[in-house]
């Protein structure tokens, strides 16, 4: 008989434990289901998405609290996505790729693209040193003027804002335009905000980085514009927003209604007439803490170039947030050629699973699931050839090693 307890006291301790497990675990679900959800930017024009989406109370909107913070590096957000500090953020497109293989972090790490948020909008600023040497655009110039810097001066440093991000590749495609050695410079990375000071002072001749930080430093008289991104790639990918995985898995159904109020913002964004407004609360303390006219003039296409160079005017190839969808598809080909560009560059040694990582990283149907719930049109041209504006060399991006043998190094 006192066995037959023993053995009763043993089954009911190992069922209230079993029990007592399956209820913490529902209590943790539940509590980070009702969790805000946490979105972080970097200080550039194209976190507007982001905070628009929450001045404007489209999150509330659609059911979902959401807390926006300001992060101070690029670096700095994705530990935060890794980790679980962030549900997510404003992002470069390339960093989920540059972290997985090893370029920007510890490889295999992932992070998943739920959508685009922008295209163009960045520049390469140079230094009042290149003033009256080289101008808008005149990319035959470049070369022989950072020669000339190099043999009088020894170094010419050159900044980007994180290694295989956006802004390195805009640069490292600039200089192989510009019929730069890559190795015979050096290449800095910088967080945006932190630009136009490190300028300033001398630490670096020339960089690439989003708006407003292009304008705000043609607006102190420290530099001028020397060619915008889209110059180099008209409607060029360029920020993201980047979850963390566990989310994107676990709280799906908050991540569809965080896509929804973004893509709301990003419809408003593309009204011009909402720009100035966009303007004035982006350029805020808690946000880009910039001066609104800047960040109007060049979200309007209006470009105050410096250097008495006039102003260059962009009518359908500045900074959109939309047009008509096509700018928020996550394609999977230009997730190949971002890493096509990390061979291309010297980043990796050997070609990886391109389309293993695009798909595994791009949460494309998550995205086409919320689209078609907004009625959004869906881009047909993923996986279609293409060529960059100044670069015409064709990327396939089902054959990124034919590219590789024929483009610029």
């Amino acid at each position: 008989m006192k066995n037959s307890n023993k053995q009763i006291t043993r089954v009911f301790k190992r069922v209230m434990l079993t029990l007592l497990v399956v209820l913490s675990s529902a209590f943790t679900t539940i509590s980070a289901q009702n969790d805000p959800v946490r979105l972080g930017f970097i200080p550039l024009t194209d976190c507007s998405p982001i905070v628009m989406a929450k001045e404007l109370g489209l999150f509330k909107k659609y059911g979902v609290e959401v807390v926006v913070t300001k992060e101070s590096s690029w670096a700095n957000v994705r530990d935060k996505i890794l980790t679980g500090e962030l549900d997510g953020a404003h992002c470069l497109y390339t960093m989920p790729f540059s972290v997985y293989t090893g370029v920007g972090g510890k490889a295999g790490s992932e992070m998943m693209i739920a959508m685009m948020l922008s295209v163009n909008g960045q520049a390469i600023t140079l230094s009042n040193d290149f003033c009256g040497k080289v101008g808008f655009k005149q990319m035959n110039k470049v070369a022989p003027v950072v020669a000339a810097k190099l043999k009088a001066e020894k170094e010419v440093t050159f900044a980007m804002t994180f290694p295989g991000g956006t802004h390195d590749l805009w640069l490292r495609n600039w200089m192989s335009i510009a019929g730069l050695n890559q190795k015979a410079v050096k290449i800095i990375t910088i967080p945006p905000p932190q630009m136009v000071a490190n300028m300033k002072v001398g630490n670096m001749d020339g960089y690439c980085v989003g708006e407003p930080w292009g304008g705000v430093a043609v607006k102190q008289g420290i530099g001028f514009t020397q060619i915008a991104s889209q110059d180099i790639w008209k409607d060029h990918p360029e920020k993201a927003l980047v979850v963390n995985k566990e989310f994107s898995s676990k709280r799906r159904e908050d991540l569809k209604k965080v896509m929804k109020a973004i893509m709301e913002a990003c419809i408003w964004l593309d009204n011009p007439a909402n720009r100035k407004k966009a303007a004035a609360i982006i350029g805020r303390a808690p946000y880009v803490n910039a001066p609104a006219d800047v960040i109007e003039s060049r979200l309007m296409g209006d470009y105050n170039l410096g250097c008495n160079q006039g102003t260059e005017v962009y009518s359908n190839n500045y900074m959109l947030f939309y047009k008509g969808g096509m700018v928020n598809y996550p394609r999977k080909s230009y997730a190949i050629w971002a890493m096509a560009q990390f061979v291309r560059f010297g980043y990796l040694k050997e070609a990886p699973n391109y389309k293993a990582i695009a798909d595994k990283l791009v949460l494309q149907d998550l995205y086409e699931e919320v689209a078609k719930s907004m009625k959004v049109k869906i881009p047909n041209d993923d996986m279609k050839p293409f060529s960059l504006t100044m670069d015409k060399t064709v990327f396939d991006p089902s054959n990124p090693a034919g590219y590789l043998k024929v483009v610029k190094r």
